[in-house]
């Protein structure tokens, strides 16, 4: 049975990320805020764990989560390289509501889906998030909703969509209060490929909290698509 667990009291808090460690650590899923949206996680580098957050969604391999990682320093070891035109990207925006597409680091040993080579990753900016990812290392997460529902901004959403398919849940408030600029529907992390392509230029794939104008002010006009 689930675990549901209020972490702005210290003691849940405690609780709550003890057991959420010791379920990443069994292959299960975690319920956990991010600064955009809930994330429904599990072990990046457990095939199992990966396809159980899929299952539970309703996702198929063809949409393989993105993964979260602690911070840049983690950047070598996942990708193949880091275009020199993203990285003003990340300096601005890490941690932050942009997920970035790179060409993922052949020698890694992991099974996210049909990623034809390649990795989306981000940083968020929430201390809890953050925290467990300290421990745990990469996680891979995507929004905490069934597929074709809208994603969850409170833990009781994601629980009421997830149910026991998750083994804890991580209760911070609601999510992507600091954002109130969002446009319409647009909730998520905005998602840049930096593949690279013929032209080498970075493309905006999804549009989130982060707006195509904040991109622009940062890399210049002439980077994008």
């Amino acid at each position: 049975m689930a675990t549901f667990h209020d972490c702005s009291v210290d003691s849940e808090l405690l609780a709550g990320m003890r057991m959420a460690r010791g379920a990443i650590g069994r292959g299960e899923l975690v319920v956990l805020p991010t600064d955009t949206v809930y994330g429904v996680a599990a072990d990046a580098f457990d095939p199992t764990a990966v396809q159980r957050l899929l299952d539970a969604k309703g996702r198929g391999r063809q949409s393989p989560p993105p993964v979260l990682i602690k911070g840049q320093e983690t950047l070598a070891a996942l990708t193949d390289r880091v275009p020199e035109v993203v990285r003003p990207l990340l300096d601005e925006f890490w941690p932050g509501p942009l997920t970035v597409i790179f060409r993922a680091q052949a020698s890694l040993s992991w099974d996210l889906g049909e990623t034809r080579g390649t990795v989306a990753l981000r940083v968020p900016s929430h201390r809890i998030a953050l925290e467990l990812l300290e421990e745990t290392g990469p996680l891979a997460v995507s929004s905490a909703n069934l597929t074709g529902r809208p994603a969850a901004e409170s833990a009781g959403d994601a629980r009421r969509m997830l149910g026991d398919s998750v083994s804890v849940y991580l209760d911070d408030g609601p999510a992507g209060t600091s954002y109130e600029h969002r446009v319409g529907a647009n909730t998520g992390s905005t998602i840049v490929d930096a593949t690279g392509g013929a032209d080498g230029v970075l493309r905006i794939v999804r549009h989130g909290v982060l707006s195509d104008a904040d991109i622009i002010r940062v890399v210049g006009v002439d980077a994008l698509a």
